[in-house]
């Protein structure tokens, strides 16, 4: 027979139990801090990748164990295995990348070429410096570039260290995705439960459409990047440009960062200009300029398709998030706005309106 104790009103009691629940809350967090971008990003990948979970599940005879290795072995092949490589490579060639840029100052400098003048605005000024830039001699290039030197030299060990520090927090997240894929059920039992016990029945709806907003950000931002670098590269295969399938890797991971393909394609738009190739320069300037900007359209349409929410907080979402929380943001800000516009929806359409007398 389970005993029943009364509510007590005693002050001391209330306060100190608040106390210890705010002490347990705050250890928690501290203990928890290191891991809480892993648990993040591997929320968003476990929901994401949920579904074919499941659909690879039926296809491997309902092998729960199988279906989740695969996905994490592709996720290790797409994500690790070139972030692996682009760390060794930066570490390995870090004293050649240094020499390199202290060998600039004695390299000869070709004269600016006459349309360069012609280009409005600021043709005529970056002419007039390169070409007082071309006529020092290399003690005094050397002193003008010494500070710029000193900074990329710094920027290739901030890289390095970052790079080491993304590669550790990518394998925490590839275990506790891992985790959360074998035991999709349970966590989704839980984080529904959860909802609907602070809640209600609108509270578990908000879960459920929060987890449509992740799954289709995700959607959103990878397809668009698909298809970003697929115009991108088509365009360099066009240009004959050399190294395009390296320039392309590079291209679907500034556009899986946002950064975009500009990035890519503005240099070798120049590059062609440079060379003489002005038929295949225009070209590929034409095909930058659409991989650059058709993600305002995609990335929107897509991410809305799956969440059906205005296109205004899809995009807001995804720019703010951006803003405020980097990275990460790009999928917690939709999921934000969704749960707020959800919210107050409900709240809204619960209230019945008031009954309109004519006068």
């Amino acid at each position: 027979m389970r005993e029943h104790f009364p509510p007590s009103n005693d002050v001391t009691h209330t306060t100190l139990s608040v106390l210890f629940i705010a002490l347990l809350t705050a250890g928690t967090f501290w203990i928890l801090r290191p891991f809480l971008t892993s648990i993040l990003w591997a929320g968003i990948v476990g929901v994401a990748a949920w579904p074919l979970v499941i659909r690879l599940e039926s296809v491997l005879g309902q092998r729960r164990g199988l279906a989740v290795t695969a996905i994490t072995a592709t996720l290790l092949l797409v994500m690790f295995v070139p972030v692996t490589l682009a760390l060794m490579a930066i570490v390995s060639n870090a004293r050649n990348i240094g020499g390199q840029l202290r060998a600039i100052p004695s390299i000869a400098l070709p004269v600016p070429p006459a349309w360069l003048e012609r280009v409005p605005v600021v043709g005529a000024r970056v002419a007039m410096q390169w070409g007082d830039f071309v006529a020092l001699g290399p003690e005094q290039r050397a002193a003008v570039l010494a500070p710029y030197v000193e900074a990329s030299l710094r920027w290739f060990a901030a890289e390095a260290g970052g790079l080491g520090a993304m590669l550790l927090q990518f394998v925490l997240t590839t275990i506790i995705a891992a985790i959360v894929l074998a035991n999709g059920e349970t966590v989704s039992a839980g984080i529904l439960s959860f909802a609907s016990r602070l809640g209600g029945r609108q509270g578990a709806e908000v879960a459920t459409l929060a987890g449509r907003a992740v799954r289709s950000v995700v959607l959103g931002i990878v397809g668009t990047a698909l298809v970003q670098t697929a115009i991108g590269s088509t365009g360099l295969l066009i240009a004959g440009v050399p190294g395009a399938a390296l320039l392309a890797a590079v291209m679907l991971f500034l556009c899986l960062a946002q950064l975009g393909p500009t990035l890519v394609l503005a240099p070798v738009v120049i590059w062609e200009y440079w060379s003489g190739q002005t038929v295949s320069g225009t070209v590929l300037l034409v095909i930058a300029v659409v991989a650059g900007t058709i993600d305002n359209v995609i990335r929107p349409l897509l991410i809305r398709r799956g969440a059906n929410l205005p296109l205004v907080l899809v995009f807001a979402g995804v720019i703010g998030g951006l803003v405020a929380f980097g990275m990460i943001g790009v999928f917690i800000g939709p999921v934000v706005l969704a749960v707020t516009y959800t919210l107050l929806k409900a709240w809204v359409a619960a209230a019945e309106p008031a009954a309109v007398v004519p006068s």
